[in-house]
């Protein structure tokens, strides 16, 4: 079962080795989320919208990719942006949250945001799994661009899990066709599935045997995406002679 086909498992099932049955619609009573997405420039604004969220009594997550700045290039980090977050906010209280924290310490803080002591959560991507708190309306995701389309949609569905509206605000420095392509994908559509199709058809599906969950296949001629009725009916035709 997954919420978020990833581009293998989408080609697992044009293969025929997944068989696929999809529930689209959304338990009664949730709030619409609307993805936008933004340039590092308007990071004021988007700070002060948050803070009239806030000020509505929601709540909200600061989303980053890495844990510490490598000093490497200008990706923001988790624990750098901590602090600025805290000054920014105050006094809302608010909490940091990334994969090398104790556990305790982890279920710590997830508790106090669960229960509402905390109004931000500035975290990496820990939270895109078993994390429910239909408070949270708002996500900001900085560096958007270096997330896959299927990691930017398992991340949405922390939100907008209340009678709310939810708001993704993904921020980006996307220089690339292929990277504005792919944020304007999870602007257009809440559908996983369409996603995973675009996220196929930019990254490939990767290894149908090995690790690889990217990659185009070694075919001479196929393409998953282009030639699907052509794979559909291979397929199928395959499993008449096999019996």
């Amino acid at each position: 079962m997954t919420a978020t086909p990833i581009p293998r498992t989408l080609g697992l099932a044009l293969y025929g080795d997944l068989d696929v049955s999809v529930i689209s619609e959304l338990p009664a009573g949730r709030g619409e989320v609307r993805t936008f997405v933004r340039g590092r420039e308007r990071m004021p604004k988007v700070i002060q919208f948050v803070k009239e969220k806030l000020e509505e009594g929601r709540q909200a997550y600061f989303v980053y990719p890495r844990v510490e700045d490598t000093g490497q290039d200008d990706v923001k980090a988790v624990t750098g942006e901590f602090e600025q977050l805290a000054e920014a906010f105050a006094p809302h209280p608010v909490g940091l949250l990334h994969g090398r924290l104790k556990s305790e310490d982890k279920e710590a803080v997830m508790a106090r945001f669960k229960q509402g002591d905390l109004k931000v959560l500035v975290a990496t991507t820990v939270i895109e799994v078993g994390v429910d708190v239909p408070n949270a309306t708002i996500m900001v995701v900085e560096d958007a661009e270096r997330f896959g389309l299927a990691q930017l949609h398992q991340l949405r569905g922390r939100i907008g899990r209340g009678s709310h509206e939810g708001w993704m605000i993904l921020i980006a420095q996307a220089k690339t066709e292929d990277s504005i392509q792919r944020l304007e994908v999870m602007c257009r559509t809440s559908d996983g599935f369409e996603i995973a199709e675009e996220d196929l058809r930019l990254r490939g599906p990767g290894e149908m045997l090995g690790r690889s969950q990217s990659g185009l296949p070694p075919f001479r001629f196929a393409d998953l995406v282009a030639h699907r009725p052509l794979m559909e009916l291979a397929r199928t035709t395959a499993r008449t002679f096999v019996g």
